[in-house]
């Protein structure tokens, strides 16, 4: 059994358990998390800890399971309708079409608060326990995630400048990208300059998979995609501002700097990541990373 394997059964056997009388909350937290997905973002903390710590990977699974939720949650409330207003996502109808806004809602705030409580009660030292919070919280929040689908939200039939659309799609996508691999540095020790270095490659890694997911709104179906598509007329995309050739160049601009990056690392770091780039970076197999 591989890692991705491995932690696909954990998640789904550590699932919440919420005894209530609510007809169904407990499982509205476990519908989208129970979907099928790529766990890009736990793939890709677990690979650095399995490349430099192998012994500290099972104990990271919580971690990455606290990411997954995370990340889950935006998932969610980006589909709301007072978002993207999105039908399909992962395959399944969105939560609330599944069931109603108001569980939406509430089941993604619910997720977001859980994914800390994981990390909190998970098997690392206080310090690094910290860290790790600080960093998801950092790159999740205000100063991250949430500014960035604020930007994406506000400007909204309104054209951004190539400069401003960055400044959206890093903090909206792959600031919490970048933050998982900093995170999995974090975990196996690693100093604070290899940290940085973990980070800034995940910015650059996070925007180029923005890239190829406003190309697979475009071009694909959903059926393909398994999630609403040609649902980005009136967004800040970067097919929108470039055209789709424009976004393609753009993206195999931003590809071929991570290739050039990534053999400038040590060999443990391209170790976790050859499998993750092998499979995503290539620009004639768009993918979604949903």
């Amino acid at each position: 059994m591989n890692i991705k394997e491995e932690f696909e059964n954990y998640l789904i056997s550590t699932l919440p358990k919420v005894e209530s009388f609510h007809p169904f909350f407990e499982e509205s937290l476990s519908y989208m998390l129970k979907a099928k997905a790529k766990r890009f973002r736990p793939q890709l903390l677990l690979n650095i800890v399995n490349a430099y710590e192998p012994l500290l990977l099972k104990n990271s699974f919580k971690v990455a399971a606290a990411i997954e939720y995370l990340h889950t949650y935006s998932l969610i409330h980006d589909d709301l309708p007072a978002m993207d207003n999105a039908n399909l996502r992962r395959g399944l109808e969105t939560l609330h079409k599944k069931y109603d806004e108001t569980t939406a809602i509430l089941a993604g705030d619910a997720l977001n608060t859980h994914s800390f409580y994981l990390i909190a009660t998970s098997s690392f030292s206080n310090d690094v326990k910290i860290e790790i919070i600080k960093e998801l919280s950092l790159n999740g929040g205000i100063y991250g995630m949430v500014l960035g689908q604020a930007c994406d939200c506000y400007f909204e039939n309104t054209l951004l400048d190539i400069e401003k659309l960055k400044f959206l799609h890093i903090h909206k996508t792959a600031k919490l990208i970048a933050a998982t691999l900093k995170i999995g540095a974090i975990i196996v020790g690693l100093d604070e300059k290899t940290k940085e270095r973990f980070y800034r490659f995940g910015i650059d890694l996070g925007l180029l998979f923005q890239i190829q997911d406003d190309l697979i709104d475009a071009l694909v179906d959903e059926k393909v995609a398994n999630k609403t598509t040609h649902n980005d007329e009136n967004k800040n995309s970067f097919v929108n501002l470039l055209g789709v050739d424009g976004a393609i160049s753009e993206a195999d601009r931003l590809a071929n700097k991570i290739e050039i990056e990534y053999k400038n690392f040590d060999e443990n770091f391209k170790s976790a990541m050859k499998p993750i780039l092998d499979k995503y970076l290539y620009r004639h197999k768009i993918k979604s990373e949903g």
